[in-house]
């Protein structure tokens, strides 16, 4: 698999030119404040650096560096007092987001000791509602972080919560640099009949920038025979190393300790998915094949949901019954570092107040809460065929739900909502299932989700990203709805 990039964002610095022989130091003093602004976000992406830019020429010149390093991001960090004219330039050239950096340097000002020149090294508040005005008149969307550049020792709040910030918009720039040259496998055909999950891999393509590679039973089938027994035996090694093996299901009489032939064939799966993957160079997978009578197609789609989670636990998101929309989701939240996994509403618990969720199909095993269990189905409820699945929930905690769904005019959109998984009793059913309460009741959650139009599947997360979503739903110019917010 290809390793995630960090984004690219451009940083340049603003000033006014006649400041610096009338001020002695001043722009020096503002150099040093944009490096260490160009330290700290170069830990979260490739930095491209326009220096301090005090004119109007100088704005262009930059705009020009940015639009050919191709920036996902710019940032604008005002050291002290700008002309806007200094500033779009630089904008209207780099074809990119821009967001402004109102960092001060001090808490306050010793109002009683302090001159012209210190004043102006901390004035960056004097100029941003003339950007601002700027911007809007010249349709340019952005937006703006204001706090401090360092902390103080009575006053950590400002600091902490724009640096907060700014790493979350380079997490979200990272996101969208990604999903720009990501090759998403479309294996198969959709689950006949359902109707929220035909996609338009143009539109796809379009809004996301991501590459649809049309993929044929035929591609996974020469690279599961071609599996020799030695890379199998090294994946049943692995699986055995990741997962429990289970015994019969106490409460579902399809639901049984894995057949070791069956088990076999899992691995033997895995082995030519591995391979599809890096012969087609995939970052992702939505898949689904019914098949007939037991031909080799139908045990070839029975057999990858053990291969499609440990190819999702590695990044390579995969999306069962090909809703590629989710698999977008997934994508997306294993960017952000919430894991995402496939998933979909189960039922709702009115006696303890929450929801059930889950699905039969593949799981992000680094986000399990203990060890995965593995264990073997007579039957795949309304598909054909028969192998082994797993059974997990998501890591008690704090969780994010992300769900990607198609309006009537064709644009992408988002639909998000944060909450707890929390432990309990969960079905032993061979699928994953997670006890996850939101910030709504059960019902009332219910119908603010569906009002939204969501494809019944969704991604499901650890931790409370929503904060980093909505800086991607901005990027990408995508709506994102959040349901209790």
């Amino acid at each position: 698999m290809r390793r995630p990039e960090k984004a690219t964002v451009g940083v340049f610095g603003i000033g006014l030119a006649a400041y610096w022989p009338q001020f002695h130091g001043l722009k020096e003093r503002l150099e040093g404040y944009q490096r260490k602004v160009e330290q700290r976000i170069g830990q979260w992406a490739t930095v491209v650096s326009a220096g301090l830019v005090d004119d109007a020429p100088g704005g262009f010149q930059a705009g020009e560096l940015f639009r050919r390093s191709s920036v996902d991001l710019v940032f604008c960090y005002v050291g002290t007092y700008a002309t806007s004219s200094t500033v779009l330039p630089v904008i209207q050239h780099a074809k990119a987001p821009v967001v402004v950096l109102n960092l001060q340097p001090l808490a306050a000002l010793d109002y009683a000791h302090t001159d012209t020149g210190e004043w102006l090294a901390n004035c960056c508040a004097c100029c941003v509602p003339e950007i601002s005005g700027a911007f809007s008149r010249a349709a340019i969307p952005f937006k703006q972080v204001t706090g401090m550049l360092d902390p103080e020792p009575d006053v950590t709040e400002p600091y902490e919560s724009a640096w907060r910030e700014i790493e979350e918009w380079c997490g979200a720039a990272k996101v969208v640099h990604n999903q720009r040259q990501a090759r998403i496998g479309y294996l198969g055909h959709p689950f006949a009949g359902m109707l929220d999950m035909y996609s338009d891999f143009t539109q796809h393509q379009a809004q996301l920038g991501t590459h649809i590679e049309v993929l044929n039973m035929c591609h996974l089938e020469e690279r599961v025979n071609a599996a020799t027994d030695a890379e199998v035996a090294r994946k049943m090694e692995e699986t055995t190393a990741i997962f429990d093996i289970s015994e019969d299901s106490p409460s579902d009489p399809i639901a049984k300790k894995p057949d070791p032939k069956e088990l076999d064939w899992a691995c033997r799966v895995s082995v030519g998915l591995d391979h599809l993957v890096e012969d087609f160079s995939l970052d992702g997978l939505a898949y689904y094949y019914l098949g007939v009578g037991g031909n080799l197609y139908e045990r070839l789609s029975a057999g990858v949901i053990l291969g499609c989670s440990l190819l999702t636990s590695r990044g390579i998101t995969c999306s069962g019954e090909a809703d590629l929309k989710n698999c977008q989701a997934m994508k997306i939240m294993d960017l952000l570092g919430a894991g995402g996994s496939y998933t979909e509403l189960y039922a709702m618990d009115f006696r303890e107040r929450f929801i059930l969720m889950g699905h039969d199909g593949p799981f992000h095993l680094a986000i399990a809460e203990g060890r995965p269990i593995l264990r073997g189905l007579g039957l795949y409820h309304g598909k054909s065929g028969f192998g082994v699945s797993v059974e997990a929930s998501v890591r008690n905690g704090p969780i994010t739900i992300l769900g990607f769904t198609q309006t009537s005019d064709g644009k992408l959109k988002f639909i998000g909502a944060e909450g707890e998984c929390f432990p309990g009793e969960r079905l032993k059913i061979g699928n994953t299932n997670s006890r996850l309460r939101f910030g709504l009741e059960p019902a009332p959650f219910m119908n603010a989700y569906c009002a939204e139009g969501p494809t019944h599947h969704c991604a499901l997360g650890v931790g409370h990203v929503l904060g980093k979503l909505k800086k991607v739903s901005w990027l990408t110019g995508l709506e994102l709805k959040v349901i209790g917010e």
